[in-house]
């Protein structure tokens, strides 16, 4: 009876797999036949539809009841946060661009940094606001149309910039006190703050430091900023606004509403930006982030649909059961268990906060049989879901520097070295990790 509530249970994690076999199948196969964007030519909003249907003929609960739940996922605190969140990029990208602003923050940018290291330059920026805003998003948000004019000025792969501008984010997120991973993490296994950042600095340091050499590596040789136009000084407010207001805790919406305001207000001091260009600019800016609002919204509803049939809680009995199993060494299975749990659950749910919070009871319990330590577990299940996140090409992260920068989101995650690297020191460094200290702080 239990296998067979499992199997049932495993069918409802079927609409991911056929959203993601239509997402990247097609543009896999039209990128072998040479066409053109070939990973637009069928939007992500779009192939996630026959995933919901799919989703709603699985369930057994009555059509209108299925309705209400996708509903309330889409509706989730979280996927409406990040909505607001893309909007407001969106507009201060458009408005920042329109007003100058964008190109005297890549005149400043090209003038500190010599050509092979704007790369390196943009991950630590990255990174250090990550860690201070504590979301990877909202760093994207502020540093993206930055980053879109180095790319564009540098004559930098855009790919490359934006896979650089994901993995500083990845970095600083997973470290961040604040940071709702961190929170969520700490909190579901009863860790402290400052055990958790020891044990994740541990293996996130040595994987920053390899990146920070592969993106100096990676800088094209023929990069150049091709400008000797001095730098617009005015033009730098907004973004010194948004930077030093990251780095004070506030808010991101306040950020991104207060370099909004500040561009427009430039726009009209340098170049007489009037008040209707302002507002067709903003709603350019919502516009441009029409599809991964749309896709945000469908995610988190389809997310709710699998997890209400139990397809998540099969995921996590299973992982479990699998761990137990290997009775040698308890303390190395349960602690892969833990690992596996974060990662998988990040991959049908596109959201590491979330992920952490559906696996924390059982990440607890593997923890507590295996004797590990709070910051041991905690640690596991925020680095193992900030690597999966960093390489979901359906993930906010991905989706909105995609959006940003105009590529594809498959290409943002081709170049995310961050997660990658960061998977195979943690593997590396795997027994070092969950080698238990005496006290715990």
């Amino acid at each position: 009876m239990t296998q067979a509530r499992s199997s049932t249970s495993f069918i409802s994690l079927l609409p991911f797999a056929l959203f993601l076999a239509l997402f990247l199948g097609t543009g896999i196969v039209l990128s072998l036949q040479g066409v053109e964007f070939a990973f637009y030519q069928l939007p992500a909003s779009i192939a996630i539809i026959p995933a919901i249907l799919l989703a709603v003929l699985i369930g057994k609960a009555p059509i209108e009841k299925q309705v209400g739940q996708f509903i309330q996922g889409a509706g989730h605190p979280n996927i409406i946060t990040m909505c607001l969140i893309y909007l407001l990029a969106g507009a201060f990208a458009s408005v920042a661009k329109a007003t100058g602003s964008v190109d005297a923050s890549v005149a400043l940018g090209l003038s500190l940094f010599p050509d092979y290291l704007l790369l390196p330059g943009l991950f630590l920026v990255s990174a250090f606001i990550a860690t201070a805003m504590g979301t990877s998003m909202g760093t994207i948000a502020a540093i993206a149309p930055i980053a879109l004019g180095f790319s564009q000025s540098a004559d930098l792969n855009a790919g490359l910039v934006a896979g650089c501008l994901l993995s500083g984010a990845i970095f600083g997120d997973n470290l961040s006190i604040i940071s709702d991973t961190t929170i969520a993490a700490t909190r579901s296994q009863g860790a402290q703050m400052r055990d958790k950042f020891k044990a994740n600095f541990k293996i996130a340091l040595p994987a920053a430091l390899i990146c920070l050499v592969l993106f100096a590596l990676l800088t094209e040789p023929g990069a150049s900023s091709q400008t000797t136009n001095s730098v617009a000084w005015l033009g730098l407010i907004p973004y010194i606004t948004i930077l030093v207001l990251a780095l004070a805790g506030v808010n991101v919406f306040i950020v991104l509403l207060t370099g909004i305001v500040l561009a427009a207000a430039i726009g009209f001091i340098q170049q007489d930006y009037q008040l209707s260009r302002w507002v067709g600019d903003i709603n350019q800016g919502f516009a441009n982030m029409q599809d991964i609002f749309i896709l945000s919204l469908l995610i988190g509803g389809l997310s709710e649909l699998v997890k209400r049939q139990g397809g998540l809680t099969a995921l996590t009995n299973t992982i479990e059961s699998i761990a137990q199993r290997f009775s040698k060494n308890t303390k190395t299975s349960n602690s892969l268990g833990i690992a596996a749990l974060a990662f998988c659950a990040n991959f049908f749910t596109a959201n590491n906060t979330v992920s952490i919070i559906i696996s924390g009871d059982t990440a607890k319990n593997l923890a507590d049989d295996a004797k590990l330590t709070p910051a041991q577990s905690a640690s596991l299940l925020d680095i193992f879901a900030c690597i999966n996140q960093g390489l979901i090409p359906y993930g906010a992260q991905a989706l909105l520097l995609g959006a940003t920068m105009t590529i594809s989101p498959i290409e943002v995650i081709g170049y995310s070295f961050y997660p990658m690297v960061l998977f195979v020191v943690a593997l590396i460094s795997f027994n070092k990790m969950i080698a238990a200290p005496k006290t715990q702080g």
